[in-house]
């Protein structure tokens, strides 16, 4: 599709996900036009960006943020489309095939979606193989990861585009070999959750404590490195082999044992009402700020040399 030089940036979804893209892609001195239906939504997105920006520390100058409610003015002069929709394949398949019949053809549109995969969403499309997934990780101004694949109709340039656009933010993408609902780290992220409902429902432990245990525990250590290479060093001088001898047995026990609770409506009262107790006394904002201050530690720790 020849060079893609990329300018200026649509952000379609002004949300919580939507509006920290918005302040990234500003923070690198890209033009971003947002848009969404809600006119009050450029106020809560001015606001937002505000706050937001100077957290990221901008070296250059800053992009121009504009807005509208018209989703095809806001598309027709964009080089690179960011979407972060309500999670629902049939406005991700309308909006999509809008998108594509106003966008320049060699346009990328990249769905921040968590769980629907392309192939669903690009399936109106007229040209579906500009449709690629670029999922964030919440906050996307901050969390390295975005996690990249293609659906059946995605053509090789439009992921290799948004490949490079990422890395140039400071983004770590993982191409995935192919799709998968929910992609990799929300997968991961449902196992854990999973079994810590479980932990919660046969009182085992209480929410403060569950959480503890990841944060206090294995969560320093998934900082450093992910669960392949956290086995491979348990395994001693032998690596994964020396793991294998060692503890396949339990983890096979583990895994045999792992609850299988059902997030009915009960099960979802109790829970709600379990972490409404043990935050109560934590407003949203105090823990919000408190985790991106912790996240910027993190990052700055990895990347310094010890």
């Amino acid at each position: 599709m020849g060079e893609h030089v990329i300018k200026r940036v649509a952000v379609i979804g002004c949300g919580t996900i939507g509006a920290s893209w918005a302040a990234l892609f500003l923070a690198h001195g890209y033009d971003v036009a947002a848009s969404e239906p809600r006119p009050e939504a450029e106020i809560e997105l001015r606001a937002v960006v505000a706050g937001l920006l100077p957290t990221l520390e901008p070296t250059g100058p800053i992009g121009q943020l504009t807005f509208t409610t018209d989703l095809e003015a806001c598309c027709r002069e964009a080089d690179f489309v960011q979407e972060n929709v309500v999670e629902r394949a049939a406005v991700k398949i309308e909006l999509m095939a809008r998108m594509d019949a106003v966008l320049r053809p060699d346009v990328v549109i990249a769905s921040s979606s968590s769980a629907i995969t392309v192939s669903v969403m690009q399936s109106a499309c007229a040209r579906p193989g500009r449709v690629v997934l670029g999922h964030p990780f919440n906050p996307p101004h901050l969390v390295p990861l975005v996690e990249l694949v293609g659906g059946a109709a995605t053509e090789a340039w439009a992921l290799d585009v948004a490949e490079a656009f990422y890395v140039g933010l400071g983004k770590k993408p993982i191409r995935l070999r192919k799709e998968i609902f929910g992609h990799v780290a929300n997968r991961l992220q449902a196992a854990i959750f999973r079994e810590s409902i479980h932990l919660l429902e046969e009182g085992i432990a209480s929410v403060d404590e569950i959480d503890a245990a990841v944060t206090e525990g294995p969560g320093l250590r998934w900082a450093l490195m992910g669960p392949f290479l956290t086995y491979h060093l348990a395994g001693g001088p032998s690596g994964m082999r020396g793991f294998m001898d060692q503890f396949a047995p339990m983890q096979q026990r583990l895994w045999s044992e792992l609850g299988q609770p059902q997030l009915d409506d009960a099960m979802q009262s109790r829970v709600i009402a379990a972490v409404d107790k043990a935050m109560q006394q934590r407003s949203m904002d105090e823990i919000r700020t408190q985790r991106d201050r912790r996240i910027r530690a993190v990052l700055q720790a990895r990347a310094t040399e010890i």
